[in-house]
């Protein structure tokens, strides 16, 4: 400002030229101290306790509910493997048979009686209890491979599912921190028009203006304010929606911190196309991985199977079939089962699920494509907010001279208030722009940070 005073009428001791003393002495005091020691009114960011989208990130990531299936899965994957692994215990079943059928092994020659001399009941009874050990089976350490990948991957998928959130915070977070910024210009201009206002009132009770001047200048405030206090409530809820999914109050003076992304962003935007940090590349890699081991689990199948088993019992008859008393037995052994044979069905289940894997990856590139896509646009509206920012600080130079130019004018009595406030309200305009300007860039770039998986510091 103090480069400017040379220009502008009035400041140090240059005096007004072709203005009667009388309307200086009235107005030159107030224009002195106006125009020679008060700054303009700059964009000032509102105190309060500052909001950091890290944190508010990491917050909603801690707090969401599905979190919690992290550990929920694998506390159900630990119960699964502890079954897998029983079965290298043995198994021991109690069974009974009770049946009864239509003829049975008897002799054709007949006792004196008429009876023959040997027949066996047709009633047979047993009951027993069977053991089983296996001694050889590599479908059990398959299984239990399977079940450690499957755990893998749905917690991957979890973590997919929750990284949306960081998206959401996102827009939560630059909706309300670009109200914050038009509020800002807003209560900076407030501040100006109620200094222009009181001017205004002090020449009308002088004599010097007119009561419409202060009028027009007084409802141009009350509508700044009225902006203002809407942007207030603006912001007020879009706190709200953000305190919701981060899961924890602000407090009442809480304000949206804009953050520095730029170092982060440059370092990065060289390797876009090869960073590879998004959770649904550890899905899709935890996905392959858990197709590998069922591969594994179908080539086992037709692998031998060695087992123990051992069988005790009380029935009638038993194993001595022409014995038909009622008496204890028992008998055990080592059985050999081979599935050498199975029309191809290994073969081809293995190859479907080989065609799965290359599914996966299909998909995979699918998803590399789509974020390329969805980077390419927010790369290129950096750009262009990179290059507007470069001209908004001089539009505002610029809007700001005019519009002191028009105060001065104003309180000489040449401009009309109208006129005044048009070229307040275009000052007012370029300055918002400015401030959209800065948030849309942040917001930009803590898009592009996300969509490609680095998270925002």
């Amino acid at each position: 400002m103090n480069s400017r005073r040379d220009h502008l009428p009035w400041c140090g001791t240059r005096r007004p030229r072709g203005a009667s003393a009388a309307a200086a002495s009235l107005t030159r005091a107030a224009l002195h101290v106006l125009l020679c020691s008060a700054p303009a009114v700059a964009q000032q960011a509102t105190p309060g306790t500052p909001l950091q989208l890290a944190d508010l990130q990491q917050a909603a990531i801690a707090s969401d509910p599905r979190t919690r299936e992290l550990s929920l899965l694998e506390s159900q994957s630990a119960l699964r493997l502890e079954n897998i692994s029983k079965q290298w215990y043995p198994a021991t079943s109690v069974e009974s048979l009770v049946q009864y059928q239509s003829d049975a092994p008897r002799t054709t020659v007949n006792d004196p009686t008429g009876r023959p001399f040997f027949a066996i009941p047709k009633d047979t009874y047993d009951f027993y209890a069977r053991v089983e050990q296996r001694l050889w089976d590599p479908g059990v350490n398959a299984l239990s491979a399977v079940e450690r990948a499957q755990l893998a991957e749905q917690q991957a998928r979890v973590r997919t599912a929750v990284f949306a959130v960081r998206q959401q915070v996102n827009d939560a977070f630059f909706t309300a921190a670009t109200l914050q910024q038009r509020l800002n210009v807003v209560s900076a201009t407030i501040a100006e028009l109620e200094g222009r206002l009181r001017e205004s009132n002090a020449r009308v009770r002088e004599g010097t203006a007119l009561p419409a001047d202060a009028a027009a200048i007084e409802a141009t405030l009350l509508q700044r304010q009225q902006d203002a206090d809407e942007l207030r409530a603006n912001i007020r809820g879009a706190l709200a929606r953000l305190a919701t999914i981060v899961g924890k109050e602000f407090p009442a003076d809480a304000v949206p911190a804009l953050p520095e992304l730029a170092p982060q962003f440059s370092g990065v935007r060289g390797q876009l196309q090869t960073l590879r940090m998004r959770p649904e590349y550890e899905q899709f890699a935890k996905t392959r991985e858990r197709i590998a081991r069922q591969q594994e689990v179908t080539g086992s199948q037709s692998q031998p199977k060695l087992t123990a088993f051992g069988r005790g019992g009380f029935g009638r008859p038993t194993l001595d079939f022409l014995d038909v008393e009622w008496q204890f037995y028992g008998l055990g052994g080592v059985r050999l089962q081979w599935n050498a044979w199975n029309w191809g069905m290994t073969g081809r289940e293995r190859e479907a699920q080989k065609l799965q894997a290359d599914i996966t990856s299909t998909e995979e590139a699918a998803f590399t494509k789509s974020v390329a896509a969805a980077v390419e646009g927010d790369l290129a509206t950096i750009d262009h907010l990179t290059r507007a920012l470069e001209t908004d600080q001089r539009i505002i130079d610029l809007r700001a001279d005019v519009e002191r130019t028009a105060r001065v004018r104003l309180q000489e009595g040449v401009l009309t208030s109208s006129d005044y406030l048009a070229r307040d309200t275009e000052l007012l305009q370029a300055r918002i722009a400015q401030a959209t300007h800065q948030v849309e860039l942040a917001q930009a770039r803590a898009r592009v940070l996300t969509t490609i998986g680095v998270e925002v510091r």
